[in-house]
């Protein structure tokens, strides 16, 4: 496993995002503390584990200017966004100062501190388990430690560079 077999050109980047466009996936905002901060970005490269002990996965661009802050972070949460919440999915996504970026929506502090967006539809608080990294990016393991979920049973998905309401 790790050997790369190179018979096969890789294909063109544009190409390959294009493709990936069509996966549709749930908008998520991850949170973590770092030097007494709080820090966050969009993700929509979010997954499961295993439900034995509950763990998730998440991506980040390790050029990424809150890379730092997840690097040396042992907890983060997974805020998975309502519809609606496209303008905060669009805060966390741009370039916005960090302090700006949690002026919108409600913040509360999880168990272990880390930023917790109480109406989210559902939030993940977790605890970095492992850590690996792929090409340009790192891939962060975490066990779930604690799971809020919202009454109202709505996702914000984004699928072909546009929003949806799931």
């Amino acid at each position: 496993m790790g050997m790369m077999d190179h018979r096969f050109d890789i294909v063109d980047k544009a190409a390959f995002r294009n493709g990936m466009s069509r996966l549709g996936s749930a908008v998520n905002v991850v949170t973590a503390m770092s030097g007494g901060k709080r820090y966050g970005f969009t993700a929509s490269s979010v997954c499961s584990v295993s439900d034995s002990p509950a763990t998730l996965l998440f991506c980040i661009n390790r050029a990424s200017s809150c890379f730092h802050a997840f690097e040396n972070a042992r907890h983060f949460c997974v805020n998975t966004l309502m519809p609606g919440q496209e303008d905060i999915s669009n805060v966390f996504g741009g370039k916005n100062p960090w302090e700006d970026r949690f002026e919108l929506g409600e913040w509360r502090d999880g168990l272990t501190g880390v930023p917790v967006l109480a109406n989210a539809s559902v939030s993940f608080e977790c605890e970095l388990s492992n850590a690996v990294d792929e090409a340009t990016h790192r891939v962060l393991f975490g066990r779930v430690i604690d799971i809020r979920e919202h009454d109202e049973q709505a996702t914000l998905l984004y699928c072909m560079r546009r929003y949806l309401n799931g």
